[in-house]
């Protein structure tokens, strides 16, 4: 089997074919756009919102110039952006420290920290990107330590306010030596060690034991006065129905019939019906008086 082209040999001579040079002059066009687009996005950069850029140059070093929000260019390969927090962050230390007792604090601090940002080439080319983690646990640890030295366990449960303004006035001053705000500062934890937890406990279990017996003697020397003045007064009320009695007879008399009444009111009054009658009633006083005064 044998196949034959349907095309002459003549005209396979006369197809032309693309120069060399026209190739070669695209692919060059296609390689310098695609260089021109790669230098393009490397040399434009964005500085979000809350955050400033450095710039470090090969040639000359870390530029003073901050750069602020926005989308700035630099040059590829030569320059490079750094981008920096300048927003307040949360840090948390703690720290075992002893008071001026002898007593061992475990206090938790929470520190807002930011850089200043006119000064941020200096905290690059000094401390570099993680200038918190380097900078500020050695320096709170330090002020911790020297602060609550001049406590009492006592008094930093009691001065507690003082004791975190002044450890605030101590770290302001030494993170400032390495160009670090520090916008707040409060004491999250505050705890004791076992002996002085328990003798603590101790201590309010006596004070409580010697309140309670205070309040038992004061309760007995009331009950005594209590116990007085009812009996002067009853004292005095036997006296006073004595005399009553002895220039009126019939103050006894009106006495029974009170009580009668009493009586009568609250039988009357219960669920359950009683009888009585009338020497249980007290009500029978009248006639025992007039017989008695008629036998007088």
């Amino acid at each position: 089997l044998v196949l034959r082209s349907s095309m002459d040999p003549q005209q396979l001579r006369n197809v032309k074919l693309p120069s060399s040079g026209a190739a070669g002059a695209v692919a060059r066009s296609v390689a310098l756009a695609g260089v021109g687009l790669y230098a393009l996005s490397q040399s434009l950069y964005n500085v979000e919102g809350g955050q400033r850029g450095i710039i470090y140059n090969r040639l000359t070093g870390i530029s003073d110039k901050v750069k602020p929000e926005g989308t700035h260019v630099l040059i590829p390969w030569i320059e490079r952006a750094t981008i920096f927090d300048v927003t307040a962050r949360p840090n948390v230390v703690q720290s075992v420290s002893g008071s001026r007792d002898l007593q061992m604090v475990n206090m938790s601090l929470r520190v807002l920290t930011r850089p200043q940002v006119d000064l941020l080439p200096w905290i690059y080319q000094n401390l570099g990107t993680d200038y918190a983690e380097r900078v500020l646990p050695s320096i709170i640890h330090e002020t911790l330590k020297s602060v609550i030295a001049q406590y009492n366990a006592s008094q930093l449960i009691t001065q507690r306010e003082q004791v975190s303004k002044e450890i605030r006035a101590v770290l302001v001053k030494r993170a400032a030596h390495f160009h670090i705000a520090v916008d707040d500062v409060s004491i999250t934890q505050l705890t004791f060690g076992r002996e002085y937890t328990a003798a603590v406990e101790r201590k309010q279990v006596a004070q409580q034991d010697a309140e309670r017996a205070r309040y038992i003697v004061q309760k007995a020397e009331l009950d005594k006065k209590a116990a007085v003045v009812k009996a002067e007064g009853e004292a005095e009320a036997a006296t006073l129905i004595g005399r009553a009695t002895a220039n009126n007879p019939s103050f006894m008399t009106l006495r029974k019939i009170d009580a009668a009444r009493d009586i009568a009111q609250t039988v009357s009054q219960s669920a359950n019906r009683v009888y009585l009658n009338a020497d249980n009633l007290l009500l029978n006083k009248l006639e025992d008086d007039s017989v008695n005064t008629t036998k007088k």
